[in-house]
């Protein structure tokens, strides 16, 4: 029998708690391993693939990634750190679940190292790129209280968030 999930209500650009720095987890517990599945759960539903504590309203360091076609590949990263970055870099169209319908290019650094601790409270690292190195860039930007939209020209933002409030008066 599955556990009973709940779908997060995630935030939207340009709402100021997503400029939040999300605080360390101190021990990952019962309540935090509830965290990390409802997230995915939302996650999953909303759908994309990756979601950062900060875009639900929780300002703790966790994250939850899954690049994968059929969703079998969580990656639960929590109080990740990025340990190294190459200097070659990648461009991407990034979308992002708090910033519904808009998608644009971001350059980022084309591999990185991060050391994170999982849902059992075990410290790894992995090395990433592609696909997987941009989500893991983008989502630790949330938790440093980073919306990806923040890479681009003042008009392309002023643009987005006329858009977007719009979009939420509708």
């Amino acid at each position: 029998m599955r556990s009973i999930m709940a779908l997060l209500p995630i935030l939207h650009y340009p709402d100021a708690r997503l400029h939040k720095k999300a605080k360390p987890v101190a021990v990952v517990d019962d309540r935090v391993r509830r965290i990390v599945r409802d997230m995915a759960e939302t996650m999953y539903a909303a759908p994309g693939i990756g979601l950062a504590a900060t875009q639900v309203d929780i300002h703790e360091r966790i994250v939850v990634i899954d690049v994968s076609e059929d969703h079998s590949d969580l990656l639960v990263l929590i109080n990740p750190v990025i340990t190294w970055k190459s200097e070659e870099t990648q461009v991407y169209e990034e979308g992002c679940l708090s910033v519904p319908g808009i998608y644009d290019e971001v350059k980022r650094a084309a591999r990185i190292k991060v050391e994170a601790t999982n849902e059992k409270g075990e410290r790894y690292e992995f090395e990433a790129d592609g696909l997987l190195a941009v989500c893991v860039q983008h989502e630790l930007d949330h938790l440093d209280g980073k919306v990806f939209v923040e890479y681009l020209s003042q008009l392309k933002q002023s643009r987005i968030k006329t858009k977007l409030r719009k979009l939420q008066a509708a």
